[in-house]
């Protein structure tokens, strides 16, 4: 007897990190404007049939690669051809310059390279103590700054101490960079957008880009393909109450999450009030998507606006100032039951903004500094209070 049988199911392509998806450039524009000190991009990238989806509060996470005149740079320091083969991440032979291209770590040298370098020049032994595991901070100290090509300029002598699989073993792997998304899917479906500031800086009389902040903004076309997977962020998430309100406070970029989690209030129908505190540099150069906050504004749909362009007058004011002026509002709406998020700088912004939160419990609620303190972080302990710092 004859039993026809269904055909195998299509196999399916699950990407991540391990196999990223190749997302086309759908949009690159400039979001600051005339006398900005920065340079702010708005990307948009396709998701289409990626099968990858996310929630709002969620990172894209891109694989960037290394810029081509610093490679041809470092190949010709250390006198290599860059067609030479050495072991790739997958461990396939590949050219040494297709290595530091897209799979090495080409500025911050690793901690493995310093101690070659220092095993190999005599006027550099006095590395070696830094690369003890212990003096990580002094390591740390030293490298700020500091790229390899540095020590390959610093060092000339280096040309005939190593192999290109020797460079390549002792840099560190390339990562991938993480952005948080600035758009839902229930607004925009199959496509994630970013809000990107790019990375530069002058140090040892060269002028230094970050490696993926320039390769969006530089070396990449619209229509280019570039490997992404969704991070998932699941300590930043909208609460799971619609009728919940919303504190949000961010910096600089730190308002992509929150340009994504207005539209996904708006595209569900939530119903809770949502309050933006927003600081940048100037009003007119560096307020980003200002047109759609108006718009938000004028809908209701964002309640209350409050923001601090730090260079605007004399005095600098930012966020935490603000939020200090708005004391009395933010207990109240503390006391209701709102949920507080915060985007932005780990190292000085945050600090400041839990400070002040600390000052606004002590002073609105009658507390001691200790008590107040407490509250603030049974807040965090509830997931009312959630941070994205960096």
């Amino acid at each position: 007897m004859f039993t026809e049988t269904a055909p195998p199911a299509p196999l399916v392509t699950i990407f991540s990190r391990k196999n990223p998806f190749p997302a086309k450039l759908l949009t690159r524009r400039r979001l600051d404007g005339a006398g900005s000190e920065k340079e702010t991009y708005h990307y948009e990238f396709s998701l289409e049939q990626s099968g990858l989806v996310f929630e709002v509060g969620d990172s894209l996470g891109v694989f960037p690669a290394n810029a081509p005149e610093l490679v041809e740079e470092i190949l010709t320091l250390l006198g290599f051809s860059g067609e030479e083969f050495v072991a790739g991440a997958s461990g396939e032979s590949i050219s040494v310059r297709d290595a530091l291209l897209r799979e090495r770590t080409i500025t911050t040298p690793s901690r493995q390279f310093v101690q070659m370098v220092a095993e190999r020049i005599a006027a550099a032994r006095f590395l070696l103590e830094y690369c003890d595991t212990s003096q990580r901070a002094k390591l740390d100290s030293y490298l700020w700054g500091r790229h390899v090509v540095d020590f390959l300029i610093e060092y000339p002598e280096l040309r005939n101490k190593m192999s290109p699989q020797e460079l390549v073993t002792n840099l560190s792997k390339l990562q991938p960079r993480l952005y948080s998304i600035a758009s839902s899917l229930n607004r925009y479906p199959e496509a994630a957008h970013l809000l990107v500031t790019n990375v530069g800086f002058i140090s040892y009389g060269r002028s230094r880009k970050g490696v993926c902040t320039s390769f969006l903004a530089e070396r990449i076309e619209e229509a280019v393909r570039v490997p992404v997977f969704i991070h998932t962020a699941k300590h930043f998430r909208l609460p799971a109450d619609p009728t919940a309100a919303i504190i949000m406070i961010g910096v600089g970029t730190g308002l992509a999450p929150y340009r994504a989690y207005l539209q996904e209030r708006e595209a569900i129908g939530a119903t809770g009030r949502n309050w933006l505190f927003f600081g940048e540099q100037h009003r007119a150069a560096n307020f980003y998507h200002e047109k759609e906050w108006a718009a938000y504004t004028s809908s209701g749909l964002l309640t209350r606006l409050d923001t601090a362009f730090s260079r605007d007058q004399s005095q600098k004011i930012y966020v935490q100032h603000r939020m200090r002026e708005a004391g009395r509002e933010i207990w109240s709406w503390l006391q209701e039951g709102a949920c507080l998020y915060l985007c932005g700088d780990a190292e000085r912004m945050a600090p400041d903004v839990d400070a002040a939160l600390c000052a606004i419990a002590e002073k609105q609620g009658a507390m001691s500094k200790d008590a107040a303190a407490e509250y603030i972080a049974n807040l965090r302990t509830q997931k009312r209070y959630r941070r994205d710092v960096y």
